[in-house]
């Protein structure tokens, strides 16, 4: 059988990862996500800590550069920011599409779904749950008052969506980019893990 690829998009606070986590328990399969910096960096040459520090820009400057007024100073450094997201995106793609033809493997983010957007051997889940549910999360993942909690969970949510929008080309959580979307506030963390875990068994 050729290798399974399950991407996981999510909602920040929705517990995605955790959820994937525990897919990974049920499937053996390994998980990539910050895992990708250092593919990324194996692959192209660079460093661990340069690729990080691109890749954990509070907000990617390509959105920016394209919709910002300018001045000829502006444009050189949204033309640089905007280069280096690109170059970025890039290296991550190449690396994620060697990835899943060498393995079976869980996606986390990264536009993993549109990035194996003609590939068969894929299925794409998104993970969602309602906003104050999220905020209580990132409160206790982060030791966060609940108002901070929710300017970071606004904050994610508007660099996500920027970030997978621009790339992609589609909308992110929109229904007709995944297979399967979850809320797991109602599933449940581990019940989410199970039910994606069955459906590709009795049907994949």
């Amino acid at each position: 059988m050729p290798n399974l690829v399950i991407t996981i998009g999510r909602e920040p606070g929705s517990g995605g990862k955790l959820i994937a986590e525990e897919l990974s328990k049920l499937t053996g399969f390994p998980i990539y996500d910050k895992e990708l910096i250092n593919e990324a960096s194996k692959e192209s040459g660079l460093s661990e800590e340069f690729i990080e520090k691109m890749d954990e820009k509070v907000s990617h400057s390509t959105v920016g550069g394209l919709f910002g007024l300018r001045n000829s100073l502006m444009d050189q450094v949204f033309s640089s920011n905007y280069l280096s997201n690109e170059s970025l995106f890039k290296i991550q793609s190449d690396v994620i599409r060697k990835i899943a033809i060498e393995k079976s493997v869980i996606f986390v983010g990264r536009c993993a779904d549109y990035v194996l957007k003609n590939s068969d051997n894929v299925f794409n889940v998104y993970i969602t749950a309602p906003k104050e549910d999220r905020i209580i999360r990132m409160m206790e993942r982060n030791q966060l008052d609940k108002q901070k909690a929710k300017e970071l969970v606004e904050k994610m949510d508007k660099r996500r969506r920027s970030y997978y929008n621009y790339y992609s080309n589609k909308c992110w959580g929109h229904a007709n980019s995944y297979h399967l979307s979850i809320d797991s506030s109602r599933v449940g963390i581990k019940e989410s893990a199970e039910l994606i875990f069955k459906i590709i068994e009795e049907k994949i």
